[in-house]
């Protein structure tokens, strides 16, 4: 069984940066693409970033210049650092893993979110 475990998050002031991780458990082969997406109050779930096993990211244009998306194919885990954030960032965040090669087959797979509030 794969499981998506995110950490970090939390409260933060505007201009402020956090670090949003995520562990990828269960007896993995590879991962296809890793990453991370968002939803605000009201509002559909959107793209932040994502990144290939071969280190391509994409970024949402609201975030480009603000955050970096990494990972370590080795550990299965990936890694949001965002800057300068503002109160529209405010939202949960959800790792995402697809393309997941594992014992029982392929699959997509989601954290269970972790809130992200930007507030003076």
């Amino acid at each position: 069984q794969v499981q998506l475990v995110e950490s970090g998050g939390g409260s933060v002031q505007p201009g402020g940066s956090l670090r949003l991780s995520c562990a990828a458990s269960g007896s993995i082969f590879s991962i296809n693409t890793m990453g991370w997406y968002r939803q605000a109050p009201g509002k559909q779930r959107e793209l932040v970033a994502v990144v290939s096993a071969g280190s391509s990211a994409n970024y949402a244009d609201s975030v480009k210049g603000r955050a970096t998306v990494s990972r370590d194919n080795a550990r299965n885990t990936v890694a949001l650092q965002m800057s300068n954030l503002k109160p529209e960032d405010t939202a949960v965040y959800y790792c995402y893993a697809r393309g997941v090669y594992d014992v029982t087959g392929v699959g997509n797979y989601w954290g269970q979110g972790t809130q992200v509030t930007v507030s003076s």
